[in-house]
């Protein structure tokens, strides 16, 4: 009566010294070996990329979400996912909507310890010094505990400067985190922070309180109205945030530069 072979388990030692064989042994010390074909490649690139798609499926919409709400770039959470790209900005539609609401609801929002709302604040700091609120950008993401990291970029004499707020969106509370909104809010800038950097579980890097952070992706939100203002003020001077262009009012735009008030008398 015919009897089955047992099968031997084979373990992979490596590949031969010409390169066209994997080379196997069993537990009695037998050698053998397999040619590399086109075949073999494939199956193992099939393999490959199905455990790629298996991985991507273990990853929800509402967890792909969060990673993007806590700041992650899409190209970070596609690595991530293994999910392409243009998934990834799918879903990234209404986490942008929320960060553009977010941010409007902090600019209407007062900052502790001041009498204006947010977005007033920084035109009454910002515009007097020449700087064009056109030029304004706004980014927030959620951090772990709810609140929203809000940032502020500006240009200035010597480059783009940064203001942060902490913005709980329940309580409209905003608290300057940082001593450019310290500044913009009229605060004392504090020393610089010795913090170590800090990571959120996601992986992004977040420096310590008090530095300024690159953000990941901005949303910018424009100021539609800014302010003329033709001399700079002493003290705009002396804190190196300089005038960058001359803002023309809506009626200038529209109807063009008018001539002192005494002359369209005449």
């Amino acid at each position: 009566m015919w009897q089955p072979t047992p099968v031997s388990e084979l373990r992979f030692s490596g590949r031969s010294l010409d390169g066209d064989y994997l080379e196997f042994s069993d537990d009695l010390g037998n050698s053998f070996k397999v040619r590399i074909t086109d075949g073999l490649k494939n199956s193992i690139i099939d393999r490959r990329l199905s455990a790629v798609r298996d991985d991507a499926a273990t990853f929800s919409v509402k967890e792909i979400q969060a990673r993007l709400r806590a700041g992650e770039t899409f190209e970070g959470v596609s690595r991530a996912t293994g999910l392409p790209l243009e998934k990834i900005e799918r879903y990234a539609s209404p986490i942008l909507q929320e960060r553009v609401w977010i941010i409007e609801q902090a600019e209407k929002s007062t900052p502790k310890g001041t009498s204006l709302n947010l977005h007033d604040l920084v035109v009454a700091r910002l515009a007097p010094r020449g700087v064009n609120m056109n030029q304004v950008s706004w980014n927030t993401w959620r951090l772990e505990n709810g609140a929203w990291h809000l940032i502020l970029t500006y240009p200035a004499s010597e480059g783009a400067r940064q203001a942060i707020w902490i913005f709980d969106s329940n309580m409209r509370t905003l608290v300057a985190s940082d001593d450019g909104a310290k500044w913009i809010c009229g605060e004392e800038p504090t020393k610089q922070s010795t913090k170590p950097d800090r990571l959120t579980e996601h992986g992004v890097l977040f420096p310590a309180d008090g530095e300024t952070p690159t953000p990941p992706r901005l949303v910018a939100v424009r100021t539609d109205k800014a302010p003329e203002l033709e001399e700079i003020p002493v003290d705009a001077q002396q804190d190196g945030v300089t005038k960058r262009i001359s803002i023309p009012s809506w009626d200038d735009i529209m109807f063009g530069r008018r001539k002192k008030k005494e002359e369209t008398d005449n």
